[in-house]
């Protein structure tokens, strides 16, 4: 069983969820507002501790047509240095219309607009339930 840490990272926060293979269940986890590259290396380093996670696993946002812009190279770029400063195991996810399903998600909890709160946490969670579902 593997414990995963999955992040949805954007320009101005990061979604962080967790969950395993094991019970196959996600949860959002916080959202962390983006600092410096070590602020945000401390913070993703804490959480993983907290909940033992033995694996990362990011959303790469891919264009529709599922090739890869420039924000998917800077979000692998900064993926592949969490993950030699954490020495984990990275993994990459589409997480194309995850942000639409958080959305949902939160329409459907909050009986409001979505966009009035940050989704972050909930659509890293999205990501990680479909990887989860994918996987055997």
């Amino acid at each position: 069983m593997t414990t995963w840490l999955a992040l949805d990272i954007g320009e101005k926060r990061i979604g962080l969820a967790v969950g395993n293979d094991a019970a196959r269940l996600a949860r959002p986890l916080r959202v962390l507002i983006r600092g410096s590259k070590n602020e945000d290396f401390d913070a993703i380093a804490q959480a993983a501790q907290e909940v033992g996670a033995e694996a990362l696993l990011v959303g790469l946002p891919l264009n529709m047509n599922g090739s890869e812009g420039p924000q998917a190279r800077s979000v692998r770029k900064y993926a592949e240095r969490l993950r030699r400063r954490l020495n984990m195991p990275l993994h990459f996810h589409d997480e194309r219309l995850t942000s639409f399903m958080a959305d949902q998600i939160l329409m459907q909890r909050t009986k409001m607009k979505a966009r009035r709160q940050p989704n972050d946490a909930i659509a890293a969670a999205a990501i990680l339930q479909s990887f989860l579902e994918r996987t055997d």
